[in-house]
């Protein structure tokens, strides 16, 4: 098991709770569109946000990172978590009322913050050479989805 520094446990600590509230957002995003499309769309990556914090749990464990215990110190969360966060609670008041491209904006804000998360963790000298592949690929994945919400977003409004 290589070597992990604190940098590093907190990387994956808050890319793994930005992945959870994601996924929680894009479900309450489909539940707030009226187009099935968008529904089917969002629900999807809702899932693919699970399955990140998913991949990125099971890669921290085999570091030795435990991203369950939030008590630690690496489990403190960053700023940019806690901007995601509040992007995704954003959504809740948008979605009362609202049309469906005021909540692709909001999905698009959340995907702004997870993607200046995913390029901090990416500076990490200490991530194994599998960890920063798993991380870049994830990053590429947000990418390619925000700039498709983006693409909804302009037909939608």
């Amino acid at each position: 098991m290589a070597a992990i520094n604190s940098d590093a446990a907190r990387a994956f600590n808050d890319l793994v709770e930005i992945n959870k509230t994601g996924a929680k957002g894009y479900q309450e995003a489909a539940e707030g569109v009226s187009n099935p499309q968008l529904k089917s769309e969002l629900s999807r990556l809702s899932q693919q946000r699970a399955q990140f914090a998913s991949e990125l749990e099971q890669q921290a464990r085999q570091m030795g990172v435990d991203v369950t215990n939030s008590n630690t110190v690496e489990g403190v969360v960053t700023d940019a978590v806690a901007a995601v966060h509040r992007g995704w609670i954003n959504l809740k008041s948008v979605i009362t009322g609202q049309n469906d491209s005021a909540i692709l904006g909001e999905c698009e804000t959340g995907d702004s913050v997870a993607l200046q998360a995913y390029e901090t963790a990416l500076k990490s000298q200490s991530l194994s050479g599998q960890a920063s592949s798993i991380i870049q690929k994830q990053h590429g994945e947000i990418l390619a989805a925000k700039n498709q919400v983006t693409q909804w977003k302009g037909a939608n409004s």
